[in-house]
């Protein structure tokens, strides 16, 4: 099995401090997690002031005033803060991953932080311009399907491929769809995980999961059914003000998650149906070989009532018993004692 990458949702939930931001790295890091992500925006350039807050970005703000402006531009992390955090990544050994959601963003991380891939959310899934001009910069790309229909993640991808520029066999080549659930956290009985079948099959590509429900139950059956990515909200405390701290993992959480899913990627093995090693012994004394159901005589002809099976295995199968019969025993036989594999034809 391919190994899983788990990414670490940092997103916002450093708070707008670079601080913060990089004991999410440190702890990110430490969890085994191989890629840290942001979250990279203007808030101008993303949301009106007329933008509403959603209503678990609601629950979480309180009575604080102001809406979905305010909120991002108290959660912003800026360019210097950006290049911090990098510096930390690359301290820590981990990868650096971050989402752009508007063309100065985007350029920043590609110009400025020279990231090989960009993350696009499932609330631009709609947003052409952003599609073409990520596209346009040819890095790897992970998408995100949240509230998405299988026609929008079609039209998403032919903006893809047309920004690209090159031929069909290419053109979606270094891209990897993520299956989620857009809502924080989101109900276990909402994820949907066979959607994952659907849009590997549909669209030829690798699928990973954007996961915000509780716990690592939806994660660890992603992994088993194929994800190639697991994506995991982080915080360091979930009791934090902000949007996202609620539907996130502590440190101690993603470790287990990491671990768990290590778990599946060996349990999952290489598909073959074969006898594993661990089952010879058990292979021996569980199955059974044709033996002599009581004294056979050497030349004598093999009838059904002079054989039976019984354990253990080793000699001549159950399986090939009718092939004995007619033959005759090149040996004297007592009772229970294995047939010769010579006396077969």
């Amino acid at each position: 099995m391919t190994r899983v990458e788990v990414i670490a949702e940092a997103g916002v939930n450093h708070n707008g401090d670079v601080e913060l931001a990089c004991r999410l790295v440190q702890a990110a890091a430490r969890a085994g997690a191989d890629t840290l992500k942001l979250q990279t925006f203007v808030p101008e350039r993303v949301v009106s002031q007329h933008a509403e807050l959603a209503s678990y970005q609601r629950r979480t703000r309180g009575d604080r005033p102001g809406g979905q402006l305010q909120m991002l531009r108290e959660l912003r992390l800026d360019e210097a803060g950006h290049r911090r955090v990098a510096a930390c990544c690359r301290d820590e050994g981990i990868a650096l991953l971050s989402t752009p959601f508007d063309a100065p963003s985007l350029a920043f991380l590609v110009d400025e932080l020279d990231l090989p891939r960009l993350k696009l959310p499932s609330g631009e899934l709609t947003n052409a311009q952003l599609l073409d001009a990520a596209a346009r910069t040819q890095r790897a790309l992970l998408i995100s399907t949240g509230m998405a229909t299988l026609d929008e993640v079609d039209a998403a991808l032919r903006i893809v491929a047309d920004g690209r520029g090159h031929g069909a066999d290419r053109a979606l080549a270094d891209v990897t769809l993520l299956h989620c659930t857009s809502s924080y956290p989101a109900p276990v009985e909402q994820a949907n995980l066979r959607a994952l079948d659907t849009l590997r099959e549909r669209f030829a590509l690798p699928v990973g999961l954007s996961d915000h429900t509780p716990g690592d139950v939806v994660a660890l059956a992603a992994a088993a059914r194929g994800a190639v990515i697991i994506e995991k909200h982080l915080t360091l405390d979930r009791s934090l003000p902000g949007p996202d701290h609620g539907a996130s993992m502590e440190p101690g959480e993603l470790a287990e998650l990491v671990g768990r899913l290590r778990d599946v990627e060996r349990c999952l093995g290489d598909g073959i149906k074969r006898p594993q090693p661990c089952e010879a012994d058990v292979m021996r004394a569980a199955r059974r070989s044709v033996v002599a159901a009581r004294p056979i005589a050497r030349g004598e002809v093999f009838v059904r009532d002079a054989l039976d099976c019984k354990r253990p295995a080793g000699g001549i199968s159950p399986m090939q018993l009718s092939a004995l019969l007619g033959r005759r025993a090149t040996r004297d036989y007592q009772p229970d004692e294995l047939i010769d594999r010579g006396d077969l034809p």
